[in-house]
């Protein structure tokens, strides 16, 4: 019997259907139904093997050969394994080694990193790679994907001079969460070196599709900062999204200082 202080289950079930928030849960005496409790579980232990799932890189260069471009780079950082780099994050920043990488002089670079969710990169890696391409290749030379292992943002830093790059996109694997475990961010800096921060960037979160943020919508977005870097001559909290009013499904945000 529904508790004469609690609203029913009829008046939280359209707000669930707006919000991947955890609302409206119930109570069983002093506690939550079995049923939350284990979802809670359920969620938890998802974003935990999130974080410690390896990077399958020989399937990810397979899917994205598949999409007709030249054959994907590899990058490892300075961290030797998964549990070095969730406690090294320092390491996850810098490369092992970039003297293999081609001087390209691509106007753009984009790394596809593992980061914090390995399957994010999986799940929606080359969809958002191509999207990304199809998208930029209209006004700018894209130079060949690379793919990031034990990746932090800021190895892109040390990939798009190496590269020389313009600008460089690392699509990374955001932190998984207890309601979205494989959402996947943009990172964009505009002319790259060893020694960005936060504030020389540009980020469009929560992509992962159909419930975050689309391919193509993100893409517009990326698209637009990176023509807006490339006037201004710099990325970061200088740069403005001017998107928003063709792109209306999703959002994107500037990192601030």
């Amino acid at each position: 019997m529904t508790d004469a202080r609690e609203p029913s289950d009829e008046v939280w079930m359209p707000l669930r259907l707006s919000t991947q928030a955890r609302i409206g849960l119930g109570r069983a005496g002093d506690s939550l139904p079995s049923r939350r409790v284990l979802e809670f579980q359920t969620a938890h232990a998802t974003a935990r093997d999130a974080v410690h799932e390896p990077l399958d890189v020989g399937h990810l260069e397979a899917r994205i050969s598949a999409l007709g471009v030249p054959q994907a780079l590899v990058v490892t950082s300075q961290a030797s394994s998964r549990s070095e780099y969730l406690r090294r994050p320092d390491l996850g920043r810098r490369p092992a080694d970039v003297g293999h990488l081609p001087a390209t002089g691509a106007d753009i670079a984009i790394v596809l990193a593992d980061g914090l969710s390995p399957r994010a990169l999986t799940d929606h890696g080359p969809g958002l790679f191509k999207a990304l391409v199809d998208t930029l290749a209209t006004d700018f030379t894209v130079g060949p994907p690379v793919i990031a292992t034990q990746a932090r943002v800021a190895l892109g830093d040390h990939i798009g001079p190496a590269l020389g790059a313009q600008t460089v996109i690392v699509v990374i694997g955001e932190r998984p969460g207890l309601s979205v475990a494989n959402s996947l961010g943009i990172y964009l800096t505009h002319r790259p070196r060893e020694g960005c921060t936060d504030a020389d960037r540009n980020c469009v979160s929560n992509i992962h599709p159909p419930d975050g943020l689309g391919y193509e919508a993100a893409a517009a977005v990326a698209a637009e900062l990176v023509a807006g870097a490339h006037r201004l001559g710099r990325s970061g909290v200088a740069l403005k999204d001017t998107s928003r009013e063709r792109v209306t499904d999703g959002r994107a945000r500037t990192i601030d200082p």
